[in-house]
């Protein structure tokens, strides 16, 4: 994990099959990347978003991964873990015949959606 101490899971659930999984996060508000981003004002980094979004994908399939291709990233709501440390995310899964993972995901506080993005990852 690049990020370490940087969240947790609280929950994760199964849905449909083990095609799609609900996994419940907290933000360490505490970690070092908020300090640099910013002073006074800490908001998530997108990438940081991104690579939660691919850990949690790796734990699922049981191996390291590689971003191949990635579209449709909206960043719709700014996360600031001081006020919206709990996030849900919804990963959504399918094989293509490349034996590539692709990957949909919608981010949530609350009933906030902040990002949605569709990811393609090569298994490494």
């Amino acid at each position: 994990m690049i990020l370490e101490n940087f969240y947790s899971v609280t929950n994760k659930e199964v849905i449909e099959d083990l095609k799609s999984y609900m996994f419940h996060i907290k933000i360490n508000n505490e970690h070092e990347i908020f300090k640099g981003h910013f002073p006074g004002n800490p908001i998530m980094p997108g990438v940081c978003m991104m690579q939660i979004i691919k850990d949690l994908t790796q734990e699922i399939v049981g191996c390291q991964l590689f971003m191949r291709k990635c579209s449709n990233v909206k960043f719709m709501a700014i996360i600031n873990p001081d006020i919206n440390a709990n996030l849900s995310l919804e990963i959504k899964l399918t094989h293509d015949e490349n034996n590539e993972i692709k990957v949909r995901n919608v981010t949530k506080f609350e009933d906030t959606v902040a990002l949605k993005l569709s990811v393609i990852y090569k298994k490494v």
